[in-house]
């Protein structure tokens, strides 16, 4: 057996893979719950998710990476050498054998610490444009992987995006029908599911409910998941569900005949596995990545794009409503993403960890 410290959160787009990775690690008897760690901070998404899957959560300091000389970044450093301090206590005092990292900021003190202390490390990246910690983690490894082949890190292979076992290999595969009766859903109608990530997205929430009796009009009902900082409308219409937060995502994706949805590499890698047709919507703030996730899935066939600025209820009524009465188009999205998805990542990145501590050979 296998001790091993999993770093990463914030994001669900951090959470999940490591999640994905913990529970395929269990799956092969690599590793029992009590010798997997998992090192992220108090404020992200995995203080919920991770204690939730049964796994030992420990925790070091939100450092975000200074992008200007300012008061912060002169403090920066001496607070990222104590948090990088703080995991090679972690690794020691656990005999940890292997770190593995997903991207976060508890990502780059872990990736640290493991070369000072020898231990192995093997990076993750699930965007298609690379974050500080795994930039600074692929210089100190030699054992990383991606989502996507854009992805620019030296010496990376890519694997794909580590998805649940719940997606990529269900027990059982829940019908539509089904999926949709879970969510107080018409279980035969067509059904349009909009999500703007774990947070939501107000601009695609304001143009969803501006456009709702244009959308309901076409005989699609909709799932819309408006994320934990956002409002659910108190009185909806008839057709229209509205949650917070959705815990049973296989559920929300059995359901779905088509989607709306900001362009994480998770929610996009998802999405292509599973055929389903896209309107993808990237987040307008940051580096570009969410444009760049969807490119491969744009460029099949599979997905639309459009861009923050133009999700408009203009956009809803000329091209949306146009497309949800298009059958044949929407079937033709479906079989050009069947072939985007990587349903076995999760075991092709545990494979790298156990190259990663001698225990296989690497593939060529």
């Amino acid at each position: 057996m296998t001790r091993v410290l999993l770093a990463g959160g914030g994001t669900a787009g951090h959470v999940n893979p490591l999640l994905a990775i913990a529970d395929e690690l269990m799956v092969q008897g690599q590793c029992a719950a009590s010798e997997i760690l998992v090192l992220g901070t108090t404020e992200g998404l995995e203080s919920r998710l991770v204690p939730a899957a049964g796994l030992t959560l420990v925790t070091v300091a939100r450092l975000p990476f200074p992008r200007r000389l300012s008061l912060y970044a002169l403090a920066f450093w001496p607070r990222f050498v104590i948090a990088t301090f703080q995991v090679v206590r972690m690794i020691l005092r656990n005999r940890v054998e292997i770190v593995a990292g997903f991207g976060g900021y508890a990502c780059a003190p872990a990736y640290v610490a493991a070369w000072l202390t020898r231990t192995p490390s093997v990076i993750h990246e699930a965007n298609s444009v690379a974050g500080f910690a795994n930039r600074l983690g692929a210089r100190l490894s030699p054992h990383v992987a991606t989502t996507f082949a854009s992805t620019d890190l030296p010496g990376a292979k890519r694997i794909g995006m580590p998805l649940s076992r719940s997606i990529t290999h269900p027990e059982l595969t829940p019908s539509p029908a089904d999926a949709r009766a879970h969510f107080g859903l018409s279980p035969q109608k067509k059904t349009l599911v909009i999500t703007g990530g774990s947070q939501g997205a107000r601009s695609i929430n304001a143009t969803i409910d501006a456009g709702l009796a244009d959308l309901l009009a076409t005989g699609w009902q909709l799932l819309h998941i408006v994320g934990a900082r956002n409002d659910v409308p108190k009185k909806p219409p008839k057709g229209y569900v509205g949650l917070s937060y959705c815990d049973r995502m296989d559920l929300a994706f059995a359901a779905a005949t088509a989607m709306v949805s900001r362009a994480g590499a998770a929610t996009v890698s998802e999405i292509s596995l599973l055929g389903i047709p896209a309107i993808f919507v990237p987040y307008p703030v940051g580096n570009g990545e969410q444009e760049k996730n969807a490119r491969g899935s744009v460029d099949a066939g599979a997905a639309l794009l459009v861009r923050d600025a133009d999700f408009t209820p203009r956009y809803v009524l000329e091209k949306m409503v146009p497309l949800l009465g298009d059958d044949k188009a929407l079937a033709k999205m479906a079989r050009s993403a069947k072939d985007l998805g990587d349903r076995d990542a999760s075991g092709d990145f545990v494979r790298m960890m156990l190259e990663a501590l001698g225990r296989v050979e690497e593939k060529e």
